[in-house]
């Protein structure tokens, strides 16, 4: 990340790139917000990309506008209802079992704008691009268009969200709202969603709290995610976790997770595999430092 500043006005970028710890290969991106522009996998001759965020930005008085690839405005309110912020084990259900494809959580080929903060209220777009060929039927797949609307004042804060990505099969559709509120003694939080991709429809919510453990943090949620395909599959996680602060940037955490399925749902935890209606079980284990 990189700015500098004329007049008021601030101009910068921003790369961002994740890695696999256990191979040292880079994380795949995605070119055109559609399932063939994310390769199976990437590493070797293809190297290290900028997966997770890639922007240039200008910023002023009147807020933000970034161009580039970066999250969606609709995914904000995955994190504001998440106590484990949609990291590792824990992460909520009904984000990890979405229907809707790449434009989930990232979109590429993006026009952006944050707006400033008017006694507590602001706003987020995005209009992204599939870049297809034009004249056929799927020109325009990958282009799709994302509003949030995000209040925070005092303890409570939260936001709605909704997008809509455009395909020839049926267009992914998300909506979704979140809260937070800090009673002091704990901070709780919660969002519901509603998708729909095509004729497929989902819905699912989560329920969190994190409560202050002298040095330390308890946090534990509950989430579910259910579609009316055949059988309304439906699948059911709790996470417990603990954070030990060492210090004012360095912690060690532990998350506990497991996820129970249904009418044939076979969601597992962080890319491992799960028998229709059984169950997966994870454990995390870690230390994070903020640089």
């Amino acid at each position: 990340m990189a700015s500098r500043t004329w007049g008021g006005l601030s101009a910068g970028f921003w790369l961002e790139a994740g890695f696999n710890a256990d191979d040292g290969s880079g994380q795949p991106t995605n070119t055109n917000n559609q399932a063939s522009g994310t390769p199976a996998s990437i590493g070797g001759a293809q190297g290290l990309t900028f997966a997770r965020r890639s922007t240039v930005s200008l910023v002023g008085a009147w807020g933000e506008v970034r161009a580039g690839r970066d999250f969606t405005p609709q995914y904000w309110g995955y994190l504001g209802g998440d106590p484990f912020g949609n990291v590792g084990v824990g992460a909520s259900v009904n984000y990890t079992a979405s229907i809707t494809g790449v434009t989930n959580t990232r979109a590429s080929n993006a026009l952006e704008y944050f707006s400033p903060t008017f006694a507590g209220f602001s706003a987020n777009v995005m209009h992204y691009f599939g870049e297809n060929a034009s004249g056929a039927a799927t020109s325009n797949d990958g282009t799709g268009s994302g509003i949030r609307l995000a209040y925070a004042n005092g303890p409570f804060s939260g936001g709605v969200g909704y997008s809509r990505t455009a395909y020839a099969a049926g267009d992914a559709v998300q909506r979704n709202i979140d809260a937070q509120w800090d009673f002091g003694v704990a901070k709780v939080f919660g969002d519901l969603n509603r998708d729909r991709v095509g004729t497929v429809s989902a819905k699912g919510g989560s329920l969190g709290v994190v409560v202050p453990v002298g040095v330390g943090q308890l946090k534990a949620a509950y989430s579910l995610h259910r579609t009316d395909a055949a059988g309304n599959p439906e699948a059911k996680k709790l996470a417990i976790g603990y954070v030990y602060n060492l210090s004012k940037r360095t912690a060690s955490y532990t998350t506990f997770a497991r996820v129970s399925n249904n009418g044939g749902s076979a969601v597992a935890l962080n890319g491992a595999v799960t028998a229709p209606n059984g169950s997966s079980d994870g454990l995390d284990l870690g230390i994070r430092h903020t640089f």
